[in-house]
């Protein structure tokens, strides 16, 4: 890799944003980025090659910073997670119960034996997608309020599950590491916890402050790639190491300047770097020889929006349902994992990816019915009697019961 391919990269990481410019549809710009990877790697122009050794590199730092926001993206200090978890979690397990025989459907009847691996993509949400697809709009209704614990869990559970479920001929390592990993970020959350409450961190961020020494960065990218580090060791994704310290962070409280520093170092370069490489790495010219891997797609997107919106018969409203199936996380961290593993076929890699842009495009173009749904329950409280909550009438308009 040279500066030439990463001045590339960095245009990228400008022209992306693009395709989310459209108020009324919020695409991720991480497509943009993925067609960008796409065009300039193994399908397109190869200018880019995803095999070398500084590109995957910078790739795995921006893979690590990735699901280590996603993991700050989880709102577990929110009071409304408490409020709303009894559902919530009620929901997430039902749809991974059902998401059981759907991947086993489906892993039957495209013979790839994979059921397992499906089951969790189907289960699970992305809180990195639905947060900022919710931004602005009132989330204090019982509907997004149930829907948060709802979406911490899936979020959670199916990135630990994930290394299990796509190799389980090496489960019992994968289970070492994987407890390794989840150990050690305890340990982080207790100590973060220790030093917020004692004031130290205060102390160091008023001194970093004063003289512009970034001292809370460095140690967060410390830990961050200390933990990425031992991941890496004990030959367990990176994806579970970047995901538990963005809990940690989360857990503590992540300060606002510590948050938009990261959001720059992630968002501005590494986070492009990795979507780049990974488009880069994906040969859709083996769809052509395998045809069935866009049918395979296209039955993970449309499944996951089938058994996720199920939920409406527990009376979830069916653009919420929905929209908890978007997903993004999850099957890029499988197809990256599985592809360096050598577990997937020819062409799995990009089914996967295609069936989290369905569920992408869904959540998309349900940004004006689950907007909807925010504003009409956004005054109901869920703690209140039912008959004592405001109703909305026909024209829109609250009023009180008798």
């Amino acid at each position: 890799m040279n500066f030439a391919q990463l001045a590339l990269i960095c245009l990228v990481a400008v022209l992306g944003p693009l395709l989310s410019l459209p108020r009324a549809v919020r695409l991720p710009v991480v497509i943009g980025e993925l067609a960008v990877g796409l065009a300039l790697g193994q399908t397109g122009a190869r200018v880019l090659d995803p095999h070398d050794s500084t590109f995957a590199f910078l790739a795995d730092v921006g893979f690590a910073l990735v699901m280590f926001v996603a993991g700050t993206h989880v709102p577990v200090r929110d009071k409304a997670l408490r409020t709303g978890a009894p559902i919530g979690v009620a929901r997430a397990v039902a749809v991974g119960v059902l998401a059981v025989p759907a991947g086993w459907a489906i892993a039957h009847v495209f013979g790839t034996g994979h059921a397992g691996l499906y089951a969790v993509l189907l289960a699970s949400s992305s809180a990195s997608i639905v947060m900022p697809a919710l931004q602005g709009m009132p989330l204090t209704g019982p509907s997004i309020v149930a829907m948060l614990p709802q979406l911490a869990l899936a979020d959670a559970a199916c990135i630990v599950a994930l290394p299990f479920a796509i190799d389980p001929s090496h489960m019992s390592q994968a289970a070492i590491g994987a407890a390794a990993v989840v150990a050690v970020s305890l340990v982080v959350f207790f100590v973060l916890r220790f030093v917020e409450q004692r004031g130290y961190r205060r102390r160091v961020h008023e001194v970093s402050e004063d003289r512009g020494l970034a001292l809370e960065l460095r140690g967060t990218l410390t830990i961050l790639f200390a933990v990425a580090a031992l991941a890496q060791w004990r030959h367990v994704s990176i994806m579970l190491a970047g995901f538990c310290v963005g809990l940690d962070v989360a857990g503590v409280g992540e300060p606002k300047r510590v948050a938009k520093q990261l959001f720059a170092l992630t968002d501005g370069l590494f986070a492009p770097i990795f979507f780049v490489w990974l488009g880069a790495s994906l040969n859709l010219r083996d769809l052509a020889a395998h045809p069935d891997a866009v049918a395979l797609g296209l039955a993970l997107g449309l499944s996951a929006l089938v058994v996720h919106g199920a939920m409406v018969v527990t009376k979830q409203p069916w653009p919420v349902a929905v929209t908890t199936a978007a997903q993004m996380g999850v099957p890029v961290a499988a197809a990256t994992t599985g592809t360096r593993l050598g577990v997937l076929r020819p062409g799995e890699d990009t089914a996967m990816l295609i069936g989290a842009l369905v569920t992408i495009v869904a959540t998309a173009a349900l940004s004006g019915p689950l907007a909807k749904v925010a504003r009409q329950d956004r005054r109901v409280d869920p703690g209140r009697p039912a008959e004592e909550r405001p109703r909305t009438s026909a024209a829109g308009q609250t009023r009180s019961g008798a």
